[in-house]
């Protein structure tokens, strides 16, 4: 279980710390409906990490074994290097668009419309950036890809799982925590988190893409 867990942990820790998802709530927790957007975008961040990366490791689970047991199969060797690359390419992407020195940093046009949702777009959302964001997509297919080739056990797989899920949505889950304690303490305090992600978005996630590319692009390499 804790190899498990150590082998998906930097996955984990990529999502948990990409600075869009935790924007988005804090504008939704300082919108005029907090607490229908923010439960609910919580609530399709978890449905949606949960999701992908279990398919993906039910996917590699079922995967043919080599002929040699030792060696990793083909297949998860193959998508390793894909989305290796694929990581690097959007480190690549990332620096490319990062604001110059000077320029205000611009935050995605949906985000405008953050105060005039309702709580189930909150719940859409959350789900969307989850399993549908590219970005996203290519951490929790490797992380879910990382799990399947482990061959554990039915329960450790989805006990994993559910640990994984709670470690990549715990920077969510704590400003909906936190507000709903104390909304005008954390109204002040996430403000301020929130300016420092939009000025640093770029940089934060040239480095966890770069770092798990070449990861991933390593194993790849070595299974071959």
């Amino acid at each position: 279980m804790l190899e498990l867990l150590g082998e998906v942990l930097p996955y984990a820790v990529t999502i948990a710390i990409s600075p869009v998802p935790i924007i988005a709530v804090i504008l939704m927790l300082m919108s005029p409906r907090p607490h229908g957007l923010g439960l609910g975008f919580l609530s399709g961040w978890v449905v949606g990490i949960l999701v992908v990366t279990g398919v993906f490791s039910v996917l590699a689970g079922i995967l043919p074994d080599p002929q040699d047991s030792a060696e990793p199969k083909p297949a998860v060797v193959i998508a390793q290097l894909v989305l290796g690359v694929l990581l690097l390419l959007l480190a690549v992407k990332q620096w490319r668009g990062r604001p110059r020195a000077g320029d205000q940093p611009e935050l995605p046009k949906w985000m405008k419309s953050i105060n005039s949702m309702k709580p189930g777009a909150g719940l859409g959302l959350g789900v969307l950036l989850a399993a549908l964001n590219p970005k996203n997509l290519l951490v929790a297919a490797a992380a879910g890809l990382a799990m399947g080739q482990q061959g554990a056990s039915g329960g450790t797989m989805v006990l994993a799982l559910i640990v994984f899920t709670l470690i990549s949505a715990l920077t969510v889950l704590l400003p909906v925590s936190l507000f709903l304690l104390a909304p005008a303490k954390a109204t002040e305090i996430l403000d301020r988190i929130r300016e420092w992600l939009t000025l640093h978005n770029a940089a934060i996630m040239v480095v966890l893409f770069a770092v798990l590319g070449g990861q991933l692009l390593g194993k790849g390499l070595a299974g071959l």
